[in-house]
């Protein structure tokens, strides 16, 4: 497959608009974020001369020239017989639950045991937008997360699917095991995120500067020292949910990175919850819904996970106390 070059000629009316805007306005299947990409990678140049600045102001006259890499081959990341569970799959796209442990593709030197890898063993027709190493990924959830994912298999997929994430037109719905009984039963954490100054592993809230972010949130049950809540994504930023709670004082319980772990042990009130939050091994979160529209289809489906025994386990630890105290 060679590569897609469209030239465009800003007449008066796009005059004085930002670069990314314009091409999102005139393109079809293609997201904004994925289109700033491109861009800082040079695939744009503005009168023959390569743009790298996605906010760069147009002008009358100017001819924008956009060149779409072609798929890349997969080679280079080997399929691997790993057991998925699966929920949904036709010749479009594949909804699975991802269980937590699993990377969603190859990074840092990990070329093996990911989702990618399992992925490529049951089907060879992903879509190769993200290339050698996320091939079909459309989205992610954190190694330690678990729950519903989509993965696109065409090309066409996964710029649909892309486009419904970043006009958030998708619903995603998250639960967790939260450190602390939030003030309010319902909210909204409406705050920049940025990658951390001081720890590069980490993401942080900012006051300017950042990625717009917002996350609503419902509590579900209350606990002694803790929370069950229901979150709901307006955006999808990396870590997005743990550092919003964070940022409200409520860290998801046994996040190493976002302060959860040694809250959570510090405030467990008896053997069974300490032997149930040490079991889990990882953040007390999942990913309990998606609904999206089919690309193809049209049609609205919707997909959930039940949580996963060691978050079961928890909870009725959690339950069993708070009966315990009536």
């Amino acid at each position: 497959m060679e590569n897609e070059t469209y030239i465009y000629h800003i007449q008066t009316e796009h005059s004085g608009k930002r670069l990314d805007r314009f091409l999102i306005s005139v393109t079809e299947g293609i997201s904004r974020s994925y289109l700033q990409k491109l861009i800082r990678q040079g695939a744009v140049t503005v009168n023959d001369k390569i743009i790298k600045q996605p906010s760069l102001t147009l002008r009358s006259g100017n001819q924008v020239r956009l060149t779409l890499p072609e798929s890349r081959p997969l080679e280079s990341v080997q399929p691997e017989k790993i057991p998925l569970d699966i929920l949904y799959e036709d010749s479009d796209l594949i909804v699975l639950n991802k269980s937590a442990g699993m990377l969603v593709h190859p990074a840092s030197g990990v070329i093996k045991g990911t989702l990618v890898n399992a992925l490529l063993a049951h089907c060879s027709d992903l879509s190769g937008i993200g290339g050698v190493e996320r091939p079909g990924i459309v989205h992610r959830l954190d190694k330690d997360t678990s729950g519903v994912l989509v993965v696109a298999k065409t090309d066409v997929v996964h710029r649909a699917l892309s486009t419904q994430f970043e006009k958030h037109t998708i619903t995603r719905q998250y639960v967790a095991v939260v450190c602390g009984i939030p003030t309010e039963v319902t909210g909204t954490i409406d705050a920049q995120i940025a990658r951390s100054r001081r720890d590069r592993r980490r993401m942080s809230t900012v006051l300017n500067n950042g990625r717009h972010a917002v996350t609503h949130y419902q509590v579900l049950e209350i606990y002694n020292k803790f929370s069950l809540v229901q979150l709901t994504l307006e955006t999808g930023r990396l870590h997005q949910i743990r550092v919003h709670l964070q940022h409200i004082g409520h860290p998801v319980a046994c996040d190493a990175i976002y302060g959860g772990e040694q809250r959570a042990l510090n405030d467990a009130d008896t053997q069974p919850i300490k032997h149930a939050l040490i079991h889990l091994k990882r953040q007390a979160l999942h990913a309990r819904t998606l609904r999206f529209e089919h690309p193809i289809t049209h049609d609205s489906l919707l997909f959930s996970a039940p949580k996963p025994a060691d978050m079961h386990r928890l909870i009725f630890s959690l339950r069993t106390l708070t009966r315990a105290h009536l």
